[in-house]
């Protein structure tokens, strides 16, 4: 009923100023400087005034744009509202969109949400490639993600691991469920705040009275961010809107932006007491013993010459990267629990390669030091099989920054375009009949990888706004599978069937699920 709603405020308001646009003649075609027509990609009849936007109400989107690519192609255009829309269904058209024109679809169509607090003007994420972007993209992976300073945090991960075994036995032992995705979300941001802050953001158990816990409600925080984000918003569609914000979509955003630019805020300023009395953290768990990332941030931003980041620049990356960081790695891991909770038959393989790998002594914890690719085969199978068939995000968003040209067709300046994972990864033509199937095997051997390489398969995107957290996200998702994995076999509670799992989707920027998924862990044999 809020879209009627919304659709109906909207005719009211465009109704005469959109009637001379919607008058013009080849309203989707353009003419290149020897006047030969080209046009833009198929497109479904756009209604006056909303275009294509009912079309895509009343299920997920992506759903709902692979099933209208089924008829007007894997290369089609949307009018959604006042924003043309460009819809990529295909690996061979997103190779040539982010390969030869990498650089025209470079930028990104910024929600409204995003301008929360001035959040896109500071963000890694929502940036146009510019000298600012570079620089921020430069520091994350000199600081964060490059191989060094991965391999330097072995031990803070081992510690973390172990953490999540020691709450899953003590569960196992009482004979109770757990929430796989709450869980796997304690572990990731326990180890990215105990990485960047040397403290726990998150604990496993409400009732436990853990004194380092920030806030109770920090996973809220960050699954209402990614809601709002993945919801239809007027204000996109027609951004002569955005100062009434009539949904309050943006007014939300600058509410949970705040209050976790808040916490970030009381962390660096206690930190910096400290600094001011001349103590640091000696934080061991990172495996230096001198110091953790923010130590590190703020000793770079102490620096005489020191321009690149600010402070508030610095609240605007944590943001990006707790939120991007926390909630698509949760989701992939309560996908790839659900999928192998759903079929034992691959649960029984996995856990026979792990126990042969890491020995058959109960909890005992996985070694991030392993070549997951290498030691672990049909782990890092059933991982790329998740992203396939469960992509963390599932439609990658760019802009044009110019017109340009693509398999024939014209993208006009300013376009949206939507590279929509979730219908590449069950494409029959690419991956045969059982594309909707759960199929690990169909990896083994194979040199597909997801690096941005093989375009059938790109989770974290390609090109050069592929996403620069893949490198720890990658050991993340693989080093707490093989921990929740490794020791214990695992039931759906209740004593429902594991073939009536509820595998239903709800959208957001990520897909998760619509029902959380709670097994009871079973110690294994």
């Amino acid at each position: 009923m809020e879209y009627y709603n919304t659709i109906l405020l909207l005719l009211l308001i465009f109704l005469f100023p959109y009637l001379y646009f919607l008058l013009i003649p080849n309203l989707f075609k353009l003419r290149d400087p020897n006047n030969a027509i080209k046009t833009t990609p198929p497109s479904p009849y756009p209604y006056p005034i909303i275009g294509n936007i009912l079309q895509l109400i009343g299920q997920n989107p992506h759903q709902k744009l692979d099933q209208i690519s089924k008829t007007y192609g894997p290369l089609m255009s949307l009018k959604l509202g006042s924003l043309t829309t460009i819809v990529i269904s295909s690996p061979e058209i997103a190779k040539e969109a982010l390969t030869k024109n990498d650089l025209v679809f470079s930028s990104r169509e910024v929600p409204d949400i995003m301008t929360a607090l001035g959040h896109h003007e500071a963000s890694l994420v929502w940036l146009p490639v510019s000298d600012r972007w570079k620089a921020l993209r430069k520091l994350c992976f000199s600081n964060i993600f490059s191989p060094q300073k991965l391999d330097s945090t072995k031990v803070l991960h081992r510690t973390k691991a172990q953490q999540l075994l020691n709450y899953v036995n003590s569960r196992c032992e009482n004979g109770l469920s757990v929430d796989i995705g709450r869980a796997a979300f304690t572990t990731v941001i326990n180890s990215l705040s105990y990485l960047f802050f040397s403290v726990d953001f998150a604990r496993y158990d409400d009732n436990d009275n853990d004194n380092n816990v920030i806030t109770s409600d920090f996973k809220e925080i960050i699954e209402e961010i990614m809601v709002e984000s993945g919801k239809v918003n007027v204000s996109d569609f027609f951004p002569i809107l955005r100062f009434l914000d009539p949904q309050g979509v943006r007014r939300r955003g600058e509410d949970f932006i705040r209050r976790l630019m808040g916490i970030f805020e009381g962390i660096i300023d206690e930190r910096m007491r400290l600094r001011g009395n001349n103590l640091r953290v000696d934080n061991n768990n990172n495996g230096g013993g001198d110091g953790d990332l923010l130590d590190s941030f703020l000793d770079m931003m102490e620096e005489k010459d020191y321009v690149e980041l600010s402070r508030n620049d610095f609240l605007h990356l944590l943001v990006d990267l707790f939120v991007a960081g926390t909630d698509t790695t949760t989701n992939t891991i309560e996908w790839a629990m659900a999928e192998l909770i759903r079929q034992p038959k691959i649960m029984a393989k996995v856990r026979e390669e792990l126990q042969e790998v890491l020995g058959k002594d109960g909890i005992r914890k996985p070694q991030e030091s392993l070549d997951f690719t290498t030691n672990l085969p049909y782990l890092n199978a059933i991982v790329k099989e998740t992203f396939r068939l469960h992509p963390p995000v599932p439609l990658l968003h760019h802009k044009s920054n110019s017109k340009a040209e693509l398999c024939g067709f014209i993208v006009p300046k300013d376009t949206q375009v939507l590279v929509n994972l979730w219908a590449m990864g069950r494409n029959t033509s690419h991956w045969g009949d059982d594309a909707d199937w759960f199929v690990p095997e169909r990896f083994i051997g194979s040199k597909i990888d997801i690096k941005g390489h093989d375009f059938k398969l790109m989770p974290f995107g390609a090109g050069r706004r592929m996403c620069p957290g893949l490198p720890l996200a990658h050991r993340s998702v693989h080093f707490i599978l093989a921990s929740l994995l490794h020791g214990f076999d695992w039931k759906v509670e209740d004593g429902q069937n594991h073939g009536d799992l509820d595998m239903r989707e709800k959208y957001g920027l990520a897909i998760r699920r619509c029902q959380p998924l709670r097994a009871i862990p079973i110690k294994g044999n």
